[in-house]
This record gives structure tokens, sequence and C-alpha cells, in this order.
């Protein structure tokens, strides 16, 4: 008999986690404005709000922790840092920041102005954020299948070589700042990139002068894809494959806070001397020194060790396959999630599951707090009110896909957790009918509104 997988750490030490009752959870999110953001901690029982810095470290990154060199300038911390990046990524040249949009935000400041285009697959939040904050327009270029859930595609990540060229072709060469590609794409489902994609892409923005950076946050997470999934990659180590991965692209910014395994932190990463010249301006305006970025010398030794980690085949196996684990049992509810499972999250096609609610009462956020209400579960909308408003005509903008995300943190859950999600999902979707109504705008920010948003029930 073959064994089964077990995953490949031990618990050390466990945080308590409250239970609270329906009629609590009621009135908690009726005075959060219906917004789960606004939810106190202790009033959640299980968090998949997001992934990014709520992962357990391990005993060898606490330990970091401890030999941090808190040195303003020239910390030991920063090269240990410096080596890490250099050896796993390739990258010659590198600024700590304080988390991943203070990356963008530096490295934009330097490649995008007003009027701007910049191509990319399915921009995350912050990072459509801070190009249209500027006057630039972010463009997707995401293949078509993405916007399916229910087809079965590998590589739902990946751009559409004829979408991207017909930007770059349409444009001028001084209006296209960059070509982001995300990996894992988060947006359209935490959906990968394949190799043969990242090099075309490459190649592509090669032929028109464009530099390629990649939003770096699940960059691990992608690997394994590309190993379990891409043809002639099957062979490879994690390692081999980050390493060729990140030859395909000049720069990189990276959320510390996912695929590095820490609480907080993010870099940027270069390969031009110049560019990274321009970003240390930057750097120290909005983040500190070049050799701290507003991060503690601990926190610079943890990310170090996390990068390590997060490049170990059975980490990722025992990782991605707790995902898969939650997808699967709510596939067996009947519950409609992008398909396939993807590398951090599950998401759940809010407009599938209410089709009879319209668009404009937020679907995904309707669900979201249903969830909530059903067992104390903190999922995160992934639909118009993150979409934001059109900053030309000021209109919502309505995605092709309305989902829920149930982001699960590294090495912070069991599989009873899963369970129990599973089942609070499932009883969900068996009264998806008697869900009526949703909500309604009360008060958002001119940018980014999901954040702060209040709303009203319908």
């Amino acid at each position: 008999m073959e064994l089964p997988f077990a995953e490949p750490y031990r618990i050390k030490m466990v945080e308590s986690i409250r239970c609270s009752t329906r009629e609590q959870r009621e009135q908690w999110i009726k005075d959060a404005g219906y917004n789960l953001f606004n939810l106190r901690s202790d009033q959640v029982f299980i968090d998949l709000l997001t992934d990014s810095g709520t992962g357990a470290m391990s005993d060898k990154q606490w330990s970091e922790m401890m030999l941090g060199d808190e040195s303003y300038a020239g910390a030991s911390s920063y090269y240990k840092l410096k080596a890490a990046i250099q050896d796993l990524l390739g990258f010659e040249y590198f600024l700590p920041t304080h988390q991943g949009r203070a990356a963008e935000n530096v490295l934009f400041s330097v490649l995008v102005k007003a009027g701007d285009v910049v191509p990319g697959n399915s921009h995350f939040d912050t990072t459509k954020g801070h190009i249209e904050f500027r006057k630039a327009k972010a463009i997707d270029c995401t293949i078509d299948e993405a916007f399916n859930t229910t087809i079965e595609h590998p590589f739902k990540g990946n751009l559409d070589l004829n979408k991207l060229e017909d930007v770059l072709k349409n444009h001028p060469r001084e209006q296209v700042s960059m070509v982001i590609v995300t990996i894992t794409c988060n947006s359209s489902g935490g959906q990968p990139v394949s190799m043969a994609n990242m090099k075309g892409v490459k190649e592509l923005a090669g032929k028109y002068g464009v530099p390629v950076i990649f939003d770096s946050a699940r960059f691990a997470e992608n690997a394994y894809f590309i190993k379990t999934r891409e043809e002639g990659q099957q062979d490879k180590n994690i390692r081999e494959i980050v390493a060729e991965m990140f030859s395909y692209a000049d720069g990189m910014t990276m959320s510390s806070k996912k695929d590095a395994i820490v609480n907080i932190g993010g870099f940027i990463a270069l390969r031009d001397p110049e560019l990274f010249r321009k970003a240390s301006v930057f750097n120290i305006m909005f983040e500190g020194f070049l050799t701290y970025g507003g991060l503690a010398g601990r926190d610079l030794n943890a990310i170090a060790q996390g990068l390590y980690e997060a490049t170990d085949f059975n980490y990722l196996k025992s990782r991605v396959g707790q995902v898969a684990l939650l997808g699967q049992k709510l596939t067996g509810f009947g519950v409609p999630v992008q398909l396939p499972y993807g590398g951090h999250a599950i998401f759940i096609d809010a407009s599938q599951v209410l089709s009879h609610i319209p668009k404009e009462h937020f679907r995904a956020q309707t669900l979201c707090v249903e969830l909530y209400i059903e067992a104390g579960i903190r999922g995160v909308e992934i639909g118009a009110i993150m979409a934001d408003r059109d900053p030309v005509t000021r209109e919502t903008r309505y995605p092709t896909l309305e989902l829920m995300r149930l982001a699960i943190p590294r090495r912070t859950y069991t599989n009873d957790h899963m369970n129990y999600v599973a089942v609070a999902m499932g009883n969900v979707y068996e009264r998806r009918l008697q869900i009526t109504s949703g909500y309604a705008i009360v008060e958002e920010a001119p940018i980014m509104r999901h954040f702060t948003v209040k709303l009203s029930k319908i």
C-alpha cells in the first residue's frame, strides 16, 4: 500500500481562535458596514481574507529573527537577503521595501507616467491602483480561457500573445511603460503562467524594446505548477525552474508576505543599474535607506530564509495540496469554482451561485457576507467592488468574473479547518435561492474602494 502524503512539518505552538453565534455575527457584520475588512480579527473564526502576511514562520525563520542586524546602513541582514535573491532569482540589484505595494509604488514612480499603457495578465488591485493613480491605463491581455471557470486549462494565467502584440504595435514605444506578468495570476483565480508563455512574452516585448516586470508574490507556487503540469519540466527541480522563470524578466516586484512566508516585507529586484539608480531615489524618499527599506534587520533575515523554504518541493506539494483539498470538497458539494484549482486560494463563481441577484447588488460581496454569517469564515470579494469605477466615466466596472476568494494562509490551518469551510459553503449553496437581495454602496474612497467601502443591505 502506498503511503499517503503528510505535511512536511509538525506544529510547535498553537493560537486559540474564537467561536461565535450567528446572532453575534449578524450584528458584527452590520456594524462593519457589511465590509469584511472592517471586522475585528477576534470576530472571525477562520480567516481566509488573504494569504498575505498570515502564514506561520518556521523555527529557522524565528532563529534568523534573533540574528537580525539592526544597523541603519550596511546591515549584514541586507547582504544576507541580497545573496539569497541573487542565488535563487538571479538579480544583481535589489531594493528592500516594507511590502509589495510599496515596491510597486517605488518602481512605478520611475516607469509609469500619465497617458501610458501597461499591458499584463489581470493586474491585481494594488497594481492597477498604482497605474491608474498615475493617470495611466492597465490593459488586460489574459487568455480568454481564464474567464470561463469550467474550463480545465492548466495555465489560465497566461497572456494572449496576440492581444499583447496588438497593444505593443498600436502604441508608441515611449507610451508603453512595461509588460507586467503576475505569477501566479491572483485576479484570474490564482492561476499559473507557463514557462513557454513567459518566454514568449519576453521575446515579444524585446521585439518592441519594452521591459518585462514580474509581479512575483507567488512565484514558488507558479514554479510548482510548471513542474507538475508543463511538458518537459517534470525532471527539473523547483529552483532550476525558478531560475529559468526569472531569466525572462528584466525586473520584479515581490510581496514577501506570500511566498517568502513572512508577516511583513517586500522588495524590488532589477538587472539594469541605471533603473536601479533611479528607483533608489524613490526608495529613500518613500521607504528608507537602501539597505533597510522600511524593514528591521530581523525581517530581512526571515525573508532570506523564507525564500529558500518556499522553493522546497515537499513544502509546495503540501501547500498547493491543501488548496486543492478544499476545492475538491467544494466541487463535491456542487459549488462552482474556478477550475483548475489555484495555488493560494479557491475562487467561487458568485455569478453562478447568485445568478438570480442583479449584478448591481454585488453578488460576490453578498456571498462573502453570507458565508461569514453562516460560520464565521472571512473571505474576500474579487468582483465589481474591487474592480472600482472607471477613472474617466466614474461608472462601476463589472468584470467578466465575479468571484469570492478563499485565500489559505501558509502552514496555518489544518485540513479539518478546510472540512469546516467546505461544509459551511455547502450550506450557503443549498440555501442560495433564499438569498434574495444584495448590497448598495453608502460610502466609498475615490480609488481602491474595496478596502474601506461601507454598504447597506438592499
